[in-house]
């Protein structure tokens, strides 16, 4: 997938017009969270395990090469194959040799993000072999030709009359007046028509939500069994995966499970969770004859040795997306890569280049919805406030941007003279603000006030209430 980062601001603006995507992020905004809340509320020790959680994703970090290692072996000693891949090209070769060895011609992958962050899809339909997606939301999207726009709903961006349309286009054996109008029938012509291409598999692809080191398992999570169907119907089974998933043992992934769905989507734990440890045994009753895991860096190891370690404990639970207001005004395409919202901000600069991706740290208020959501603890504020810094020293920040830093500057430098600017602005918009206690426009705080009305003034500036508060305690 290609990105257009770069283009972020373009992009915002288009989403920001459409009335179709914000009427769905509107629903987006009124689900996952408010679900979410319930989920935690139901488990009392949601705090501790998060804890847990974030010590055994820092445990792994200072001691990834030894787990890699120790995973690789146990895959091995179960059969299977791994393939350790430096970045994007030479994950999309040994994917398509595997394929090759297998003689497929048709292969059946379910949701992952490592899979669009390679662009496996389009470098297998280069070469002749044909990619079905089998997650209901990828699968609507590939026949759109369009990327996912949210980790964990892919098509949460379309309302049902835009799926209608893309089925009626796309499914040319079912009868053209078909009525399509509930999500029940939508579903039910998906699977007649996907059931025919799980048969028809000569390779699945799955991603991987963990990977254990103790047993050399792969652990994929879904709501839909999908995911299963991909990994035991073919005789190649392929799991793709960022090197930074492992995990140590079964006992932390199930510390891993318990929060990654009470996260992402408000359940207690996914309906399928599915444990693929080799190959198939001369006595299991079916599963691949071959099993493949594809270790991606592409970027990683570089983030391990920089201010952006913690992005690496991400569980790609989609949390952080479903609370951030710039998120939820423009939806997931706009941030022009694989990956968005927060975890999107931060990760991407550091896989595709600050130049490319310098708008995205940007694309924040600094709320810290995200880290206080966040089920594995990610400093993204702090992470973001670096990646601006950065892009400020690359130049990659445009003349207007650095002029406005420049005249911050100016003033932050001279304490008396920033104090009477800030209080005299805060005065003025506290007067005029007064009356309805918040601004629907105002001038230069417009990409603010387009999705969001902007809070008048009250009272004196923090500075000033600071200071007094000093002065009342001595």
């Amino acid at each position: 997938m290609d990105a257009t980062s770069s283009a972020f601001p373009e992009n915002s603006r288009r989403a920001l017009a459409d009335e179709r995507l914000q009427e769905a992020l509107h629903r987006l905004a009124d689900g996952f969270p408010a679900r979410r809340r319930e989920a935690v509320d139901r488990l009392p020790e949601f705090d501790q395990l998060r804890a847990q959680a974030r010590a055994v994703k820092d445990h792994v970090l200072e001691n990834l090469d030894s787990y890699l290692e120790r995973f690789a072996a146990k895959v091995e000693e179960a059969g299977g194959h791994v393939h350790w891949c430096r970045d994007a090209l030479e994950a999309r070769q040994t994917v398509l040799r595997i394929c090759r060895d297998a003689g497929a011609r048709t292969v059946t992958k379910s949701k992952s993000m490592v899979g669009e962050e390679i662009a496996i899809n389009e470098h297998l339909e280069a070469h002749g072999i044909e990619p079905v997606e089998t997650d209901l939301g990828e699968y609507i999207i590939q026949l759109r030709r369009e990327a996912p726009s949210h980790l964990i709903a892919p098509a949460i961006h379309l309302s049902k009359d835009q799926v209608t349309e893309t089925f009626k286009a796309a499914h040319g054996e079912f009868p053209v007046g078909r009525r399509l109008d509930e999500p029940r029938a939508m579903l039910d012509e998906a699977r007649t028509v996907l059931r025919k291409r799980f048969v028809e598999a000569d390779v699945g692809i799955t991603g991987a939500n963990m990977i254990i080191a103790e047993t050399g398992t792969a652990v994929v999570v879904t709501n839909e069994g999908n995911a299963d169907l991909t990994m035991t119907l073919p005789k190649v089974h392929i799991a793709i995966t960022g090197i930074e998933k492992v995990v140590p043992t079964l006992d932390d992934a199930v510390t891993v499970l318990r929060l990654l769905a009470r996260s992402a989507t408000g359940q207690d734990v996914t309906v399928y969770t599915t444990f693929a440890t080799g190959p198939r045994r001369d006595d299991d009753v079916d599963g691949p004859d071959a099993f493949h895991v594809v270790l991606l860096d592409n970027g990683r190891s570089a983030l391990m040795e920089s201010d952006f370690r913690d992005i690496l404990r991400c569980i790609r639970c989609g949390a952080c997306l479903n609370h951030c207001p710039v998120y939820s005004a423009v939806g997931g395409h706009a941030y022009g890569w694989v990956y968005s919202g927060p975890m999107g901000s931060v990760l991407n600069p550091g896989l595709v280049g600050i130049e490319e991706a310098h708008h995205l740290p940007n694309a924040s208020t600094f709320c810290g919805a995200c880290e206080e959501v966040c089920p594995v603890g990610i400093p993204l504020p702090k992470m973001l406030r670096h990646w601006r810094e950065r892009a400020f020293r690359a130049r990659a920040v445009g003349a207007t941007g650095r002029a406005g830093m420049r005249a911050w500057a100016f003033l932050a430098l001279r304490p008396r003279l920033y104090r009477a600017v800030t209080g005299a602005v805060m005065a003025v918009l506290g007067a005029l603000g007064r009356r309805r206690g918040r601004f629907r426009r105002l001038p230069l705080a417009g990409g603010w006030t387009v999705a969001r009305d902007l809070a008048a003034p009250q009272g004196p500036t923090f500075i000033s209430q600071w200071a007094q508060r000093r002065r009342e305690r001595s």
